[in-house]
């Protein structure tokens, strides 16, 4: 699929918005990928999941596992896709955790899914979790990289789509974007 075809994508489901926003990384930016309202849409889900299945339908994987919120339904869909266990992480007191009764058997091959990374810091504490639980990380799936892929998370990983989407540091945010009123439209709570 290309790359024009999927921002009409979310741009007609109101995916993609523009404004003032605090990313789950904390840095700012003018853009963001609302990956929630386009993966609403069975036919998108369904397509976009297929996509990642289909990367890593070699791999043999046993569990996808996902970080908590945004990659909860993409990673559930890919899984159902590839016939396996789906889980996901959390937070608590800030350290990604497996909870409700999830676990990672010794040498399960895992599949991490994420919905978009601009960092990759949530992909990463899930794969650092999957290891500490002797699991066998054997890629990471990604709807949108917002670095361009900039961003290594893990020598196996695939984007359905990469794109340079500018970000800033909250000490260096410019003063265009520093007058727009911040939203926070993510999971995840930023002081």
């Amino acid at each position: 699929m290309k790359k024009d075809d999927i921002i009409k994508i979310f741009e007609s489901t109101e995916a993609l918005l523009s404004g003032h926003f605090v990313l789950t990384s904390g840095r700012h930016s003018a853009s963001y990928f609302q990956c929630a309202k386009v993966l609403q849409y069975p036919e998108y889900l369904t397509m976009f999941a297929l996509e990642i299945a289909d990367n890593f339908e070699m791999e043999n994987v046993d569990v996808v596992l996902s970080p908590a919120v945004g990659g909860i339904v993409l990673g559930t869909e890919v899984g159902r896709q590839l016939g396996v266990r789906t889980i996901f992480t959390e937070r608590k007191n800030g350290k990604m955790v497996l909870r409700r009764g999830f676990n990672i058997e010794n040498k399960e091959r895992i599949l991490v899914v994420e919905d978009v990374v601009t960092t990759g810091g949530s992909v990463k504490e899930a794969i650092e979790l999957a290891k500490n639980e002797d699991g066998i990380v054997v890629g990471a799936g990604i709807l949108v990289d917002r670095s361009n892929g900039n961003v290594n998370i893990h020598s196996n990983q695939y984007a359905i789509t990469t794109m340079e989407s500018e970000s800033f540091h909250p000490n260096n945010v410019p003063d265009k974007l520093a007058i727009i009123p911040i939203q926070k439209p993510g999971s995840r709570y930023i002081v």
